[in-house]
């Protein structure tokens, strides 16, 4: 298993990542409100608690990340892959997701773009 990069409760307001290779990385409890990630790639990452709040994330690849409890209200995720993620306890109220793909995805008190909360694997 590979080491994944340490970010840990960093915080870095509309932070510029467009693309990065954020793969593995520990980004547990970071603050990064209006970041912009679209095309990252966030595989594995580990984003609980993560505050994403009007974060552009559009084509961001999310797939097996742990997203539970991270904050991702008004976030854009158009053709966003959170395919196989966990998304348990985030709050995605007012967030954009047309054409995100939430295959396999973890749902358990998840708050979703309507305001629903969603609880298929609880």
């Amino acid at each position: 298993m590979r080491q994944g990069k340490k970010c840990r409760e960093i915080r870095a307001e509309k932070v510029e990542w467009p693309g990065a290779d954020l793969r593995d990385a520990d980004l547990t409890f970071a603050a990064l409100p209006g970041a912009n990630l679209s095309g990252a790639d966030l595989r594995f990452a580990s984003l609980s608690g993560a505050d994403l709040s009007g974060a552009t994330l559009i084509r961001t690849n999310f797939s097996g990340a742990v997203l539970s409890g991270a904050d991702l209200s008004g976030a854009v995720l158009v053709e966003a892959d959170l395919s196989g993620a966990d998304l348990s306890g985030a709050i995605l109220t007012g967030a954009l997701a047309d054409r995100a793909d939430f295959e396999g995805a973890i749902f358990c008190h998840t708050v979703m773009p309507d305001g629903s909360e969603r609880n298929d694997e609880c």
